[in-house]
């Protein structure tokens, strides 16, 4: 029995204890003379109410053996039922409103017409960029409708690819990818073609240049003239790696670096220089595809294109000159001799001395002879302490061919 007496004996940890056992609130913070206290009035508290067992006793008539039994146990499950139940209970409502706060967030992106629009517009402007057929065919109307890919050389470094592309190439491009079209993007596959042909098991991948939709041309550098080049153009699935061709260009050949110096290197007029152009890019070529470059040519400039004196003037033009006279043709040759060394050097050629650039650069300009010439090239410090030399051997051997007539008439 718990007395004040009894308590009294005993030390204050474990009176803390006691009440702390018996759910005395505030117990960590009292005193032992309060804690004797508290656990008196706990224990009068209780003997006053009655029990379970005393309760269940005198609510209800005496019973058999069996009943009183069943009570019993149900009397000593009741407290241990109840936290579980209520653990369960509380361990699944855990999730559930985080579901309901997704699902109503869902329902309402549904109904606002402002998110349901701005998501039209994102799913419009990736198929805007995917479309490749959306504005191929431009200025050019009565231009047939079909697919091409035109490659062109502008100069050693620079190719400018110009393709064509139906609106049902696209459509059999989206069914044959499946799935894959959802993550295909619009590629430039740069090629390049090795000496030996134009097989495929003569080409080597360079890089795939990504594209988009509303244009037709594309400006392609590469690296390393002379080479051998042709584009393909197609969707490229990122996944998984697949491409999927909508058409090869013409094979092209980029001209040596030193082919487009100073005289010719800042000419962008396609128009301006087409015969350039069009040599550049194999128009001119016995041997080649070269139908689809002479066909965008021929649209763009509006006239036929064949070899350079039939496409400027034509072969009726003949019947207008007088039957007789005289066609004069010349032609001659230079050479452009450049290079650079310290810009305090001196530099003779031929033993004549040449003046340098503020950079040390220099070019010279001298006749070429119908003969071989042997041109020395003296570099000296301005000290004089050290000196190079550099020998140029050149051979010119002009041929003149028999002239060639043709009949106006054919």
């Amino acid at each position: 029995m718990v007395t004040t007496a009894s308590l009294n004996t005993r030390t204050a940890k474990d009176l803390a204890e006691m009440a702390k056992k018996r759910g005395v609130s505030g117990w960590h913070s009292m005193r032992k003379d309060q804690l004797v206290r508290a656990l008196v009035r706990l224990a009068k508290s209780k003997a006053k109410k009655p029990t379970v067992r005393a309760a269940a006793k005198k609510s209800r008539p005496a019973s058999s053996p069996t009943r009183r039994a069943a009570a019993k146990s149900t009397a000593k499950k009741l407290p241990v039922a109840q936290p579980k139940m209520a653990k369960r209970a509380k361990s699944h409502a855990g999730p559930k409103p985080r579901i309901a706060a997704k699902a109503k967030a869902k329902a309402e992106a549904k109904a606002n017409p402002r998110i349901q629009k701005k998501i039209a517009e994102i799913r419009a402007r990736l198929e805007r960029a995917r479309d490749l057929a959306a504005k191929t065919i431009d200025q050019h109307p009565a231009a047939a409708r079909r697919d091409r890919v035109v490659l062109m050389v502008r100069d050693a470094f620079w190719l400018h690819a110009h393709w064509e592309l139906t609106r049902p190439t696209i459509e059999r491009a989206r069914a044959a990818m499946g799935q894959d079209w959802h993550v295909a993007r619009p590629v430039l596959r740069v090629l390049q073609v090795a000496d030996t042909g134009t097989t495929n098991a003569s080409e080597r991948v360079v890089r795939d240049i990504d594209i988009h939709g509303g244009v037709n041309n594309w400006y392609i550098d590469v690296q390393d003239p002379p080479k051998n080049f042709r584009v393909e153009i197609g969707y490229l699935a990122g996944a998984s790696g697949r491409f999927h061709s909508l058409g090869r260009s013409n094979l092209v050949t980029t001209p040596k670096a030193s082919a487009s110096g100073a005289i010719d290197q800042n000419w962008a007029d396609i128009a301006a220089n087409f015969d350039k152009v069009y040599a550049m890019s194999g128009g001119y070529a016995e041997t080649g595809d070269n139908t689809e470059l002479r066909e965008l040519f021929e649209e763009r400039l509006r006239r036929p294109m064949g070899s350079p004196m039939v496409t400027r003037f034509g072969n009726g033009v003949r019947a207008l000159l007088p039957s007789e006279g005289h066609f004069d043709f010349e032609v001659d040759a230079e050479m452009i001799i450049f290079g650079s060394t310290r810009s305090d050097a001196y530099v003779a050629i031929k033993g004549e001395p040449i003046r340098l650039r503020d950079d040390g650069t220099f070019t010279v300009r001298m006749s070429m002879p119908e003969a071989r010439e042997v041109i020395p090239i003296v570099a000296s410090t301005s000290d004089g302490v050290e000196q190079r030399t550099v020998v140029l051997s050149i051979d010119r051997n002009t041929k003149i061919m028999e002239p060639v007539i043709r009949d106006a008439n054919t």
